[in-house]
């Protein structure tokens, strides 16, 4: 894994080709006060950079990967995430992506905020950012 960390002792850059590259002028993630930010990840493979196929059960799977993906780049891991937001294009989605979300927080999940009937970048159906410790 490609990983890198970026920026003075207070606040850090983190990149990791393991994940999309921002598709704008933000960065994958930031450490500081010994916590992890996350930019909101959507559906993009990480190697073609393009959404990926299926609906929302897939695309929560691959948010999620790329999400991990970021953490691990950072030093930690989704046992450490303590807040997470989920934005669904449509609220019907919540069931399933809840579905797929309990499988990568089985055991004492994080604090979480859904928001719906947003439009999302790329028309994805599903966009998750989360804040955890180091």
């Amino acid at each position: 894994m490609s990983a890198s960390t970026v920026g003075s002792s207070d606040r850090q850059v983190v990149f990791t080709d393991q994940a999309p590259k921002a598709v704008g002028p933000y960065s994958q993630g930031i450490i500081m006060n010994g916590f992890v930010f996350t930019a909101g990840q959507i559906a993009l493979d990480p190697t073609t950079q393009q959404m990926i196929e299926g609906g929302i059960e897939e695309q929560t799977r691959r948010v999620l990967s790329n999400m991990r993906a970021i953490l691990e780049a950072a030093g930690t891991s989704l046992d450490h995430v303590v807040k997470t937001t989920v934005f669904l294009a449509d609220l019907g989605d919540f069931a399933a992506m809840n579905k797929v979300y309990a499988e990568f927080f089985p055991h004492n999940p994080p604090a979480r905020s859904t928001i719906g009937g947003a439009q999302l970048p790329r028309n994805s159906r599903v966009e998750i950012e989360c804040i955890a410790a180091l």
